[in-house]
């Protein structure tokens, strides 16, 4: 048996999420993606996993706004 770095790691000394600290990513990611083009309106319509999807794809959203222009 080992008694090296692997069995000293613990997970416990890494900090907690807060709500206030997911509220706080959320805000940025809306506000990231109303940078990108999209209208402020219907981001604040989307869910969270929505717009997490959509702020990991940047140019899907161009493209999306782009077509939305011209209609």
């Amino acid at each position: 048996m080992g008694t090296g770095r692997t069995l000293r790691k613990e997970s416990h000394v890494r900090p907690c999420k807060t709500p206030a600290g997911k509220a706080r990513r959320s805000k940025a990611q809306r506000a990231r993606l109303v940078k990108f083009g999209m209208d402020a309106e219907t981001v604040g319509h989307m869910g969270a996993e929505e717009v997490r999807v959509l702020v990991q794809r940047p140019t899907l959203v161009k493209k999306l706004v782009a077509k939305a222009k011209k209609a």
